[in-house]
C-alpha cells in the first residue's frame, strides 16, 4: 500500500507541476499559438484536394487499374456537353458549323437525330483541342460560351471544379450557421458570460490549426475538407467544456490562477481519457479498404489531437485572461432541473429495457435492408447544384449516357472489329465506338484494309504513286515477301497508310498537290485524335455506350458479361473502366468493410471502457445502447426506401459509436458513483440532473450540425453525412436519456458482480497534530480542516487511504489558512 500511495501521489505532484508551468508560462504558450496560427492561415492555400471518390479506391480494383493504364497509354480531351434551347433545327446547324469553326475545337458531334435535337433544343457534344486538366481547355469552353451568350445554353462538363468551388461555398454558409448555433448553446448552458469567449478562442485556435496542417496529408479528399471542422467543432467541444466547468467547480473555493492549476491537473487526465472513445470509433473508419476512410480518419483524429493541446495548452491562459471578467458576468443558468425524467426512469424501470430490447431486434432487420448506393445518379438532395441542374434538363430532353471503357491489348484490329460488333448485337448496349468502327471516308472504317489500288482510288491518287508508296510501307514493316512476291494482294489498315503518308510527305519523301495535300491534313489531325483518345503503345481503347442505370444487379451483371465477351478474342489484361464499374468496385468493397468497420469500432471502444469502468458488464451495456440506436437511425431511410450513399453509413456509423457513447458514460459513471450513496430512486433522479447540461451542450451542437450539412449540402455524400449524423444524434439522445437510465436500475447488480477492479487492502492511518492529506479517505477526525481532498488537517485522524498519501508535518502553531499559502507557494516554485 505504502508504494501505490506513492506513485499515485508522484503522478500527482507532475500534474500539478504541469498545470503550474501551464499557467505560469501562458505567455509562452499564447506565443507559440500566435504563430500557429499565422503559419496555418498562409498555408491553407497549400492543401491540395481531390474531387474524384475513384482516386480512393484499392490499387487492386478494376476502376483505379484501367484509370493508371489509361492515363499513361491515352490522352484525354477535354470535352463537354452544350445544349442550346428554344431554338429551330436550321439555327442549330447554323451554330454547330460556327462551333465547329473555332481553332480550339478538334471535333463537333450534332446531326438530326434525337440524340441531338430534340424539344427544340440542339445537344452538341464538343471535343476541344487541349487534355481535359489543361487550363487551356476552360479557357476554349469560355470561349465557347461567350460566342452563344445571346441563347439560352447550359453547359455539362467535367472539366474544372465547378463542383468544388461550390461545395466550398455552401460550407462556409453552413460553418458560419453552426458558428451561430455553438454560440447560442454556450450561451444557453453558460453561467458566466465571459466563459463562451474563452471557449470559442480555444475552439477557432484548433480549427484554424487543424486547418492549415492538412497539407501535411499532400492530398485529402474533398469530404474531408468539407466537413472536418464542422464535425471537429461538434466532437470535441466537450474538452473545453469539462475544463471549463471544472475551474468554476475549483473556483468556488481557490483563487482564479489556483484554480486553473488544479482544475487543469484534474481534467487532463479526464479529458485524455475521454477522449479515447471518439478516437476509437474514428480509427475503425482507417481499415476501410476505401481510402476516404483513412482519409477523414486521420483528418478527425488530427483535429482532435490538435483540440486537446488547444485545450491543455491555450485555454488555462485565456482563463487567467478572463478570469475576472467570468467572475463579474456570472448569471443565473438557462438548463433546468429534470427530476421529472429520472421520476419516469425509475417508474418505467421494468418496462423500458425489454421494449428497447424488441426496438433493436426490429431496427435491425429493418436497417439490413437499407437501400445502399454506390454512385450520384441514384440520390436526391435538397439542394441541386448548377451542374445537377443542367445534367437533368439535358438527361430529360436528350436521355441519360452511361459509359464504360474497354481495355485490350493493342495490335489486331480484326479482334477489334469482331469484339465491337459483337457488343453492339447486344441489347444492353446502344452503341459502341472504337478504331474499327469509326468511318474514315467514303464508307470505309479507320482499320479496314485497303490494297493500293483501293486507296489510290479513294486519294484519286496516281496509283504509281500509291504503289511506291506501300512499297516503303513494307519496307519499313520489314514484310520483304510482299515486294518479291508482288503488291497487288498487299493490303494495309487505311489508318496506317494514311499516317505513313503524312510522315513520308513531312520528311520530303512524296509531294502532293495542294488539295489532295489539304485532304491529308485535315484526314491526319482527325485520325491523330483517334489514335490519342483510342490507342496506345500497348493497349487499345474502345468506348461502350450502355442502355442501362449506372449501377444496379443488372449492369453489374452485364460488367462481368463484358469481361466474358472480351475474353473470347483477347488474352491478358481486359480492364473496364468508368462510372458503373467505379460503382460496382465500391459496391465490392463496402461489403468488407461494412463488417471491418463496424467490428473494430466495438472492439476499439470496448477496450477503452473496460478499463475506464473495469467491469466487464457495462462496456457491453453501453455498446449496445449505442448500437441500438446506430441501427434505429438506418432503419429511416429502409423504411422511407430512400436511397443512401454507403459511405454516410461507414462513417457515421464510426462517429456515432465513438462520439454519442460518451452521453451514455457520463449516465453510467454518475450512477454508479451515487447508487451506493442513496437510494437507487434518488441516485437516478441526481445522476440526470446532473448529466442533462452536458448533453444537451454537446448534442445539440452535433446534431445541429449534421441537420444544417444535410439540408445545405448539394453533394451526395457529404449531404448524407449529415443527414445520418443529425438524426442519429438525436435518436441517441432520447435512447441515453429515456432507455438507459431504466437498464442502469435493472442491471447495476450484474455490472458490479462482472467488475474485476481489483481490491487493495486498506491500510488505517492513525495518527494527530498537523497533517497533510491528499487522496481520497473515509474515516474520522476530530479537529479543524481546511481544503478540498487536497488539505491540511490539524488534530487526531483515523483514516482509511484508499487512495493516495497522508503524510505528518511539524506544526510551528500557525493558522491553517497560513500554511496552506505557504505550500501552494513551494508548489509553484
Amino acid at each position: 500500500m505504502a508504494d501505490t500511495s506513492k506513485n499515485g501521489g508522484e503522478k500527482g505532484d507532475f500534474m500539478m507541476k504541469a498545470a503550474t508551468f501551464i499557467v505560469d508560462r501562458r505567455n509562452l504558450f499564447f506565443l507559440l499559438f500566435g504563430i500557429a496560427i499565422i503559419f496555418s492561415v498562409i498555408s491553407m492555400n497549400w492543401v491540395k484536394v481531390e474531387n474524384a471518390l475513384s482516386a480512393y479506391l484499392p490499387e487492386t480494383t478494376e476502376t483505379r487499374q484501367g484509370m493508371d493504364l489509361m492515363e499513361g497509354q491515352f490522352i484525354t480531351y477535354g470535352t463537354a456537353q452544350v445544349m442550346v434551347a428554344n431554338i429551330p433545327y436550321e439555327e442549330a446547324e447554323r451554330i454547330a458549323e460556327e462551333l465547329e469553326a473555332l481553332d480550339t475545337v478538334i471535333m463537333l458531334s450534332f446531326d438530326e437525330t434525337k440524340e441531338h435535337y430534340n424539344n427544340f433544343s440542339a445537344l452538341y457534344d464538343v471535343t476541344f483541342g487541349y487534355e481535359e486538366t489543361d487550363e487551356r481547355a476552360l479557357q476554349a469552353l469560355e470561349q465557347v460560351e461567350e460566342m452563344l451568350s445571346g441563347y439560352d445554353v447550359y453547359v455539362s462538363t467535367g472539366m474544372g471544379d465547378a463542383s468544388a468551388e461550390q461545395i466550398a461555398s455552401e460550407m462556409q454558409v453552413i460553418s458560419l450557421l453552426v458558428a451561430v448555433v455553438v454560440v447560442t448553446v454556450l450561451l444557453l448552458t453558460s453561467q458566466t458570460w465571459a466563459e463562451v469567449p474563452v471557449l470559442l478562442l480555444t475552439f477557432v485556435a484548433a480549427a484554424l490549426i487543424t486547418k492549415g496542417t492538412n497539407f501535411c496529408m499532400g492530398t485529402i479528399s474533398f469530404v474531408s475538407n468539407s466537413v472536418t471542422i464542422v464535425l471537429q467543432l461538434a466532437l470535441s467541444i466537450d474538452y473545453a467544456v469539462i475544463f471549463c466547468n471544472r475551474y468554476k467547480e475549483e473556483h468556488q473555493t481557490l483563487s482564479i490562477r489556483e484554480a486553473d492549476i488544479v482544475a487543469l491537473s484534474k481534467a487532463i487526465p479526464e479529458i485524455s481519457s475521454s477522449s479515447l472513445t471518439t478516437i476509437g470509433g474514428l480509427v475503425a473508419m482507417m481499415f476501410m479498404q476505401f481510402g476516404i476512410g483513412r482519409d477523414m480518419a486521420l483528418c478527425l483524429i488530427r483535429g482532435i489531437f490538435l483540440s486537446l493541446l488547444s485545450v491543455f495548452l491555450l485555454m488555462p491562459g485565456l482563463i487567467m485572461l478572463f478570469g475576472k471578467a467570468m467572475d463579474r458576468t456570472r448569471h443565473k443558468s438557462f438548463i433546468p432541473k429534470i427530476p421529472f425524467v429520472g421520476k419516469f426512469a425509475y417508474r418505467t424501470r421494468y418496462v423500458m429495457p425489454p421494449l428497447f430490447v424488441a426496438l433493436i431486434v426490429g431496427a435491425y432487420l429493418i436497417s439490413s435492408k437499407c437501400p445502399y448506393v454506390y454512385g450520384y445518379s441514384e440520390l436526391e438532395t435538397p439542394v441541386k447544384s448548377d451542374a445537377m441542374v443542367v445534367d437533368e434538363m439535358i438527361e430529360e430532353s436528350f436521355g441519360a449516357s452511361n459509359m464504360v471503357a474497354l481495355v485490350v491489348p493493342a495490335g489486331n484490329y480484326e479482334k477489334e472489329k469482331q469484339l465491337l460488333k459483337e457488343l453492339d448485337a447486344r441489347p444492353e448496349v446502344d452503341y459502341t465506338m472504337g478504331l474499327a468502327n469509326t468511318e474514315a471516308m467514303d464508307g470505309y472504317m479507320l482499320t479496314d484494309k485497303l490494297t493500293a489500288r483501293e486507296f489510290s482510288e479513294l486519294l484519286e491518287l496516281d496509283y504509281e504513286v500509291a504503289e511506291v508508296l506501300y512499297m516503303a510501307y513494307a519496307v519499313n514493316d520489314e514484310n520483304y515477301a510482299k515486294i518479291i512476291n508482288g503488291l497487288s494482294t498487299y493490303s494495309v489498315p487505311l489508318i496506317d497508310i494514311f499516317m505513313f503518308l503524312y510522315d513520308e510527305v513531312q520528311e520530303g519523301y512524296v509531294t502532293l498537290e495542294d488539295d489532295m495535300m489539304e485532304t491529308l491534313e485535315d484526314a491526319h489531325s482527325q485520325m491523330q485524335i483517334a489514335l490519342d483518345q483510342l490507342q496506345g503503345e500497348e493497349y487499345s481503347r474502345m468506348l461502350v455506350y450502355l442502355n442501362l442505370p449506372e449501377e444496379g444487379d443488372e449492369t453489374f451483371g452485364f460488367l462481368e458479361e463484358m469481361h466474358k465477351i472480351a475474353g473470347k478474342y483477347y488474352e491478358g489484361s481486359i480492364l473496364i473502366p468508368g462510372e458503373a464499374t467505379s460503382q460496382y468496385d465500391l459496391y465490392k468493397t463496402f461489403q468488407t468493410d461494412n463488417t471491418v468497420v463496424n467490428v473494430v469500432s466495438i472492439l476499439a471502444v470496448l477496450v477503452v471502457l473496460l478499463f475506464t469502468f473495469m467491469s466487464a458488464g457495462m462496456p457491453v451495456l453501453l455498446i449496445l445502447i449505442i448500437q441500438g440506436a446506430i441501427w434505429v437511425n438506418f432503419s429511416f431511410p429502409a423504411l422511407q426506401q430512400k436511397n443512401l450513399f454507403f459511405m454516410s453509413y461507414l462513417i457515421v456509423s464510426s462517429i456515432q459509436m465513438g462520439a454519442n457513447i460518451d452521453y451514455a458514460i457520463v449516465i453510467s459513471g454518475r450512477f454508479m458513483e451515487l447508487k451506493d450513496k442513496m437510494s437507487k430512486r434518488d441516485a437516478i433522479i441526481e445522476t440526470m440532473n446532473f448529466a442533462f447540461p452536458t448533453i444537451v451542450t454537446s448534442g445539440s451542437m452535433l446534431a445541429l450540425a449534421g441537420i444544417f450539412i444535410g439540408r445545405m449540402s448539394s453533394d451526395g455524400a457529404i449531404c448524407g453525412i449529415g443527414q445520418c449524423l443529425g438524426r442519429g444524434t438525436i435518436i441517441s439522445i432520447v435512447i441515453v436519456m429515456f432507455v438507459l437510465p431504466q437498464i442502469l436500475l435493472l442491471g447495476e447488480k450484474i455490472i458490479d458482480k462482472t467488475s474485476f477492479a481489483v481490491s487493495i487492502p486498506l491500510k488505517l492511518e492513525r495518527t494527530s497534530g498537523l497533517m497533510r492529506v491528499d487522496g481520497l479517505v473515509q474515516g474520522q477526525i476530530n479537529g479543524a480542516i481546511i481544503g478540498e481532498l487536497h488539505g491540511f488537517v490539524r488534530g487526531d485522524a483515523s483514516l482509511f487511504v484508499n487512495m493516495g498519501r497522508l503524510e505528518q508535518r511539524e506544526d510551528d502553531g500557525g493558522d491553517l489558512e497560513t500554511i496552506q499559502k505557504r505550500e501552494e507557494e513551494k508548489v509553484t516554485q
